[in-house]
């Protein structure tokens, strides 16, 4: 398709679609091959990227579920919850990766110097890389302004039912467990997830001083009508009931005994938007133009609120430092510009996290926190591009890349002595 746009390039260069008389909405025939070769790495990494931080939070979960007692499924439910604030990170990770591979991919194979030879600019190549940028700086606003406060909410209530026992705490096999007001259990083996207790021991006493102990072979919980009350029917055990003090105890062998478990009560939850991570973007502006919030909530909220924008409007900048890194140095494949444009990424969101707790706390303007940062990536983005597309010969990261291959080739070198040496002593020693 683009070689035949090489020679005599403006009737055919006209027909493909990508020749100046092109208007600036019409996707062309290479404006969909290019997206086909940033959609797929794109996705890719967004996947990629969520999973990676989902998996470092689930074993922490699964440790705090377990140590709370409660059933194995609430742990994808609140991993279903984290995930709107990871995709925050996680999109532009992707928008990203997926520019820079599909640009990488165009210059390894020379399909980028025959569009630049039949009069393609840069800028003209950016058409497609903004759709996705907008398309994605949309849902990101809809995500960190509305979703996330919502899901973080969700996410503190399942934590709060669950230290709770709302969700149905279950027993620990082989551990004295309290049920209620004074009464104990100890379960010495549990099967069919909890349905059939085996080897049951259970203590409890009255107000007024009476107790009772049960030993049993086996045990279920049994709901009832009262949703306070459930049932513990155990069989085949023994039963020692102790009157008042100075009463005689009284021991009863039974086949089946139900005994009624009176649950706690439990508090709810308090309602959202008690912190500004649990507040979307109106709620975040009411509260920093409202005449009833103290000026310590507005400075809070105006962190927040910023560093929620600047999020936003990243995206846009995302395109220029792709394409710019995404082109390695000519007669060179070197992948340093995907290593660069990470850490630049990532930097850049650390030190807005860095600038909103500073905000915060008052130490640093909450304005100037989040929009310093960012006009620095601007202009660390727009010089990179302009190297590249306006520069003749521009290369933007020609010198690191040199310094790198330089330093890899010290070390291959390095590496291939000691290698020799130690085959030499091995032979040596092999002869001696």
């Amino acid at each position: 398709m683009v070689a035949a746009c090489g020679e005599n390039w403006a009737p055919q260069c006209r027909h493909q679609g990508i020749g100046p008389g092109t208007t600036l909405f019409a996707l062309t025939r290479f404006d969909r091959y290019l997206a086909r070769l940033i959609i797929v790495p794109l996705f890719a990494s967004l996947v990629i990227a969520a999973m990676l931080l989902l998996l470092d939070r689930m074993l922490r979960l699964f440790d705090f579920v377990m140590t709370e007692g409660g059933p194995v499924s609430v742990v994808w439910r609140m991993l279903g919850n984290l995930l709107p604030e990871y995709l925050s990170l996680g999109i532009p990770i992707g928008v990203m990766m997926g520019i820079l591979m599909a640009f990488r991919k165009l210059s390894l194979s020379s399909e980028l110097d025959a569009l630049r030879a039949v009069g393609i600019s840069y800028n003209r190549l950016l058409r497609v890389p903004f759709l996705f940028a907008i398309f994605f700086a949309l849902v990101n606003f809809g995500i960190v302004g509305f979703l996330q406060p919502v899901s973080r909410y969700a996410y503190e209530n399942l934590q709060f039912e669950l230290r709770s026992g709302a969700l149905g705490a279950s027993v620990k096999v082989g551990e004295f467990a309290s049920l209620g007001k004074g009464m104990t259990l100890r379960v010495e083996e549990s099967k069919n997830q909890g349905a059939d207790l085996r080897g049951l021991f259970v203590r409890a006493q009255d107000t007024d001083g009476q107790s009772v102990a049960v030993t049993a072979a086996q045990g279920t919980f049994l709901s009832t009508d009262d949703p306070d009350v459930i049932l513990l029917r155990l069989k085949n055990g023994t039963l020692v009931h102790t009157p008042k003090e100075g009463g005689v105890p009284r021991v009863l062998s039974f086949q089946q005994h139900d005994l009624p478990v009176n649950l706690p009560a439990i508090s709810n939850f308090r309602k959202r938007g008690e912190g500004n991570l649990e507040k979307t973007l109106p709620e975040l502006a009411a509260t920093i133009f409202g005449s009833e919030a103290t000026p310590e909530a507005r400075r809070d909220a105006s962190a927040t609120f910023n560093r929620r924008l600047v999020q936003c409007l990243v995206m846009f900048v995302l395109p220029f430092l792709s394409v710019a890194l995404g082109v390695p140095p000519k007669r060179s494949t070197s992948a340093l510009g995907v290593f660069i444009s990470l850490i630049a990424l990532v930097t850049f969101h650390k030190l807005t996290e860095y600038g909103e707790r500073m905000g915060s706390l008052g130490r640093i303007d909450p304005v100037l926190a989040q929009w310093v940062p960012f006009l620095g990536f601007i202009a660390l983005s727009l010089w990179l591009y302009r190297i590249l597309a306006y520069v003749p010969g521009g290369q933007p990261i020609g010198a690191l890349d040199r310094w790198f291959g330089k330093i890899s080739a010290a070390l291959s070198g390095l590496l291939a002595r000691l290698v020799r040496r130690q085959s030499w002593r091995d032979d040596a020693l092999s002869a001696g």
